[in-house]
């Protein structure tokens, strides 16, 4: 079933009024855009080396792989490990990132587009039965 866009009292959409491909033009959205890409694309790039990295040693050292640590642990699984915790680093990392530099830039364009709409995103809240 497909989603009406919200409607407020007086008839209008939330969206009517809003050229969006100007907004994407923007000044302010093209800043967003490469804030966030500036931190994205080089983590990206970053974590798929270290996996990679992973991989390659798995194939074509094996027995530094199975180099044992402690016990029957070895290297191959604490670098396995390392993967998962390295995946919840960059989670992390993106949250806070995303706090700090592009809640704030998002709101702003929001505002912004809100108030030369002359729409509140509050104000259009579906009805729902």
């Amino acid at each position: 079933m497909a989603s009406t866009p919200p409607v407020d009292p007086n008839g209008s959409t939330a969206t009517q009024g809003i050229d969006f491909p100007a907004v994407q033009r923007s000044h302010e959205f093209q800043r967003l855009r490469s804030t966030h890409r500036s931190f994205v694309f080089p983590l990206a790039v970053a974590f798929l080396v270290w996996y990679l990295f992973y991989v390659v040693l798995a194939i074509y050292a094996p027995d530094f792989m199975s180099t044992r640590v402690v016990g029957n642990v070895n290297l191959g699984l604490i670098l396995g490990l390392l993967q998962f915790v390295t995946t919840f680093g960059i989670t992390a990392a993106y949250v806070s990132f995303a706090n700090r530099k592009l809640d704030p830039q998002a709101t702003a364009l929001r505002e912004d587009l809100e108030s030369t709409s002359g729409h509140r995103a509050d104000d259009h809240q579906e009805a729902r039965p």
